[in-house]
C-alpha cells in the first residue's frame, strides 16, 4: 500500500493524543498513512486551516462544526465530525485569591460536587467573575452555562473571555481572568506555576461530554472516502491503545516531548490517570473517567449530542432551536463512522441517537455484538435531553 501523507491540525492538549499516538505508534503507517501533524496557536487557527484547505482533517472542539453549520463564527465551510476523539478532560480552575476566599468559607475543594462548588464560588465573588475559555464555541462554554444556570452563579455577572489554552495560566497569574475552564495539561500548568487551584473537573457537570472531534471538510469526506476511512481506523486503534492501563506511562512520556506538549510527563499523567493535583500545596483528588478515548463507545459521533450542542447554541444566540438541532444532526456523521469501522472489531451501537444524561450507571445497550456498555452520562442538575422532535 502506497503511503499517503495527510496534513492534520491540532492544538497541544492531552486530548490530541489519539492523533499523536496514531502517528508515533505506527497505527497510521499500518493504514498506509503518514500524519503531518500541524500545531496551531489557537482554535480559530485550527478551524481556518481546515476550512481553507491547509489541512485535510483536524482535532477540533465539538461545537465548532455545529456553529459553522448554523452560520456562526464568520466561517461557514461545511464540516463533518466523523468521530469523537475524546470525552471529558476539562478542568475549572480559580485564582489563588479566590482559592483563599473559598477556603476561608470552609470549601474543601473536593473536586466532585458541582452544586456545592458553584454556590461557594458565588458567595465569594458577589461582584462577578471573568472566566477564561479557549473559544466561544466550545464544550468549555457549554459546561459553564449548564453549571451557572443551575447554581447561584446565575445571580452574579459572568464575563466569559477567550484565551488560547497555553496562555491560560499566564492570564490567570496576570489577573486578566479570575477563573478558567480549559483542557489539560493547561489547568495543571497553572497549579504547577502557583497561579491557581483546580475547583472541578468538567465531568462533574456532565459525566460524558464529547470534548473534541475528528473533523474534515464535508466535500473532502465525500470525495476521499477511502483515505478518510483509513484515517478514522488509525485514530480509533490509537484510542483503544490509550485506553489500556499498561499504555499510560508510555503515552505520558510520548506526549510530554518537546515536539508535542513540552510539559513534564508527570503533568500529562495526571489527565491520563484521573489523579489530579488541585492546589500548589500538593493536594491530590481523583476524578473517575476524567478523560476517555475509547471505553463506552466514546468515539461514536452520537447525533443526539450534536442536537444538544445545536440547541444550546441556538438558545444563546437567538436562533430557532428546532432548526439548529436539525442542522446539527447532519454534522455528527454516524453514517461515515459505521462505514469506516466495519471489520475493526468496534462494537457499534444499534441506534445513532439516545437520551443524553439518562444513565446514572454503566448500562448495557443494543449493539452489533450485544456487549456494548455505555458509561454514566448524567448532568449534575438532573436534566435529560430527549433528541426526538416534540
Amino acid at each position: 500500500m502506497k503511503t499517503v501523507t495527510l496534513p492534520v491540525a491540532y492544538m497541544p492538549l492531552v486530548d490530541a493524543a489519539p492523533l499523536i499516538v496514531a502517528q508515533e505508534m505506527g497505527f497510521a503507517e499500518a493504514e498506509g498513512l503518514s500524519l503531518d501533524l500541524v500545531a496551531a496557536p489557537s482554535w480559530s487557527s485550527v478551524r481556518d486551516m481546515l476550512a481553507f484547505g491547509r489541512v485535510d482533517a483536524a482535532h477540533l472542539l465539538s461545537p465548532v462544526p455545529v456553529a459553522m453549520a448554523l452560520g456562526l463564527g464568520g466561517v461557514t465551510t461545511a464540516m463533518s465530525a466523523v468521530s469523537v476523539l475524546s470525552v471529558n478532560g476539562d478542568v475549572i480552575g480559580v485564582s489563588r485569591d479566590l482559592e483563599a476566599r473559598l477556603r476561608d468559607t470552609g470549601h474543601g475543594f473536593d473536586f466532585a460536587d458541582a452544586a456545592a462548588a458553584g454556590a461557594a464560588l458565588a458567595r465569594v465573588a458577589p461582584g462577578g467573575l471573568k472566566i477564561g475559555v479557549p473559544f466561544p464555541f466550545s464544550m468549555h462554554v457549554e459546561l459553564l452555562h449548564v453549571w451557572c444556570a443551575a447554581t447561584p452563579l446565575s445571580r452574579i455577572r459572568i464575563d466569559i473571555r477567550t484565551v488560547p489554552p497555553p496562555l491560560m495560566a499566564q492570564a490567570l497569574a496576570a489577573g486578566e481572568i479570575d477563573a478558567f475552564c480549559v483542557g489539560e495539561p493547561w489547568g495543571s500548568v497553572s497549579v504547577e506555576g502557583g497561579a491557581g487551584a483546580l475547583l472541578l473537573p468538567g465531568s462533574a457537570i456532565w459525566a460524558f461530554a464529547p470534548e473534541k472531534v475528528l473533523a474534515t471538510r464535508t466535500d473532502w469526506a465525500e470525495t476521499e472516502p477511502h483515505l478518510l476511512g483509513r484515517l478514522m481506523r488509525a485514530v480509533w486503534r490509537a484510542g483503544r491503545w490509550l485506553s489500556l492501563p499498561d499504555s499510560r506511562t508510555a503515552a505520558a512520556e510520548m506526549l510530554s516531548r518537546r515536539s508535542w506538549l513540552d510539559v513534564p510527563s508527570e503533568v500529562v499523567d495526571r489527565a491520563l490517570s484521573g489523579f489530579l493535583t488541585v492546589s500548589p500545596s500538593g493536594e491530590v483528588r481523583e476524578a473517575p473517567r476524567f478523560l476517555e478515548f475509547h471505553r463506552g463507545a466514546a468515539t461514536f459521533p452520537w447525533r443526539s449530542q450534536a442536537k444538544w450542542i445545536g440547541g444550546q447554541i441556538a438558545r444563546r444566540t437567538g436562533l430557532d432551536p428546532a432548526m439548529a438541532m436539525q442542522r446539527a444532526a447532519t454534522v455528527f456523521r454516524s453514517d461515515l463512522y459505521r462505514a469506516a469501522m466495519r471489520g475493526t472489531g468496534a462494537d457499534l451501537p444499534g441506534a445513532s441517537e439516545k437520551l443524553e444524561g439518562s444513565l446514572a450507571n454503566a448500562t448495557a445497550v443494543a449493539s452489533g455484538s450485544g456487549r456494548l456498555i455505555l458509561e454514566r452520562d448524567v448532568f449534575f442538575d438532573g436534566r435529560v435531553f430527549d433528541p426526538s422532535p416534540d
